[in-house]
């Protein structure tokens, strides 16, 4: 396997999978351009610009590339030239979007493009064809959803890097330095344990922890904090690791302390209530209910979790709402929370796979109320 991708066999079946998701869907054909999608179907990290990369894949025939000339050496990485695959270069002055439709026979044929695609591909493709495309997350969310072995294997090792930075996370915690100062040594942290970049870094510090998307500011850290620590990474290759863990400076005070328990309580049971067959909102109702019952649920304002892979949030969604029987494969954070505006919050969060008769939790810190200590 090349650092950057899995083995060209790998992109091979999902090919063919895909195409036949295709045929079953009633579509003559996806057309994907850069972003996540084209990434899982063929290994390449190609980005969108003004001029037209995608992949053409026909529900019966062969896929074909379609890049300007001066991008071709965005696909070297990819496993586009181990799969045989032709590629049709263009140049400036050519219509790639006639390209495209030449590639599957003219006329109006039902197609699908990936969601990412932008307007500015879009339309002048819907001229080429005749027909406005529908969407392709139809057909591409049953194939990222539920995970093959390879996928699982990088996010378990994802998830052990994160879970390394977690452990360090306390040393950062000092008083009088700013919630900027700690997420940028996380970073760093990141990077050092063996992710290839950092997805994201939240530091939510006392009232800032009430605030889910907070992000992190000046703001100094004090003895007595509530700290939200939530962090994610790119492991190679491109595999997403989300991982929230609480702290407080200093011993909590007694309320904190047992509003936290009732919210590891509520984790605990929604990680419990994962097996196949098992839907998405019945997880998600899991944790509410422990909350409700505590009279907390109000306090509780996102969904239980997301999906986890090439993006850090994809399908299956744990929310409410969300009719989705779980599936062996599947993968997804499991992380309520609370939240008291201009107080403090916390978050318990790990990344999950269900499997045949349950869930294997990718991550493993302590779930407890971290206390760090201040006598230093």
């Amino acid at each position: 396997m090349d650092a950057d991708r899995f083995d060209a066999s790998v992109y091979a079946r999902r090919l063919a999978a895909a195409a036949a998701a295709t045929a079953d869907a009633g579509l003559d054909a996806l057309v994907i351009t850069p972003g996540y999608d084209l990434r899982y179907l063929c290994g390449s990290r190609a980005q969108t610009f003004e001029r037209l990369t995608a992949l053409v894949l026909p529900a019966a025939g062969d896929p074909m590339v379609v890049v300007p000339r001066l991008e071709l050496a965005a696909l070297k990485g990819s496993a586009i030239t181990e799969l045989g695959l032709a590629v049709r270069d263009w140049v400036d002055g050519d219509d790639p979007y006639a390209l495209v439709g030449t590639a599957l026979g003219g006329g109006r044929v039902a197609t699908a493009v990936t969601d990412s695609m932008p307007a500015l591909h879009l339309l002048p493709l819907a001229g080429a064809l005749g027909v406005l495309p529908v969407l392709a997350t139809g057909v591409m969310r049953g194939l990222r959803m539920v995970k093959e072995a390879c996928e699982i294997d990088a996010l378990r090792k994802a998830g052990t890097a994160i879970d390394r930075v977690h452990a360090r996370v306390p040393e950062f915690l000092v008083p009088g330095r700013t919630e900027a100062d700690v997420a940028a040594d996380i970073s760093e942290a990141i990077v050092a344990e063996g992710h290839s970049d950092v997805a994201f870094v939240i530091v939510g510090s006392g009232p800032h922890g009430a605030d889910p998307h907070h992000g992190y500011s000046d703001r100094e850290l004090r003895v007595g904090d509530i700290v939200v620590v939530d962090i994610g990474g790119v492991y190679e290759p491109g595999y997403h690791s989300d991982c929230t863990r609480t702290y407080s400076i200093g011993d909590p005070e007694p309320e904190v302390a047992q509003r936290y328990s009732v919210l590891e309580r509520a984790q605990r049971a929604a990680l419990d209530a994962v097996r196949p067959g098992v839907s998405a909102e019945q997880v998600d109702a899991a944790a509410r209910e422990v909350l409700a019952e505590a009279g907390l649920a109000e306090y509780f304002v996102h969904r239980t979790g997301h999906g986890i892979g090439l993006s850090v949030h994809e399908e299956p969604y744990i929310v409410a709402g969300n009719d989705l029987p779980l599936t062996e494969g599947m993968a997804f954070s499991i992380e309520p929370g609370i939240y008291f505006p201009g107080r403090w919050g916390a978050r318990i969060e790990d990344i999950v796979v269900v499997t045949a008769d349950g869930a294997l939790a990718v991550n493993h810190r302590p779930h407890e109320l971290i206390v760090v200590p201040v006598s230093r």
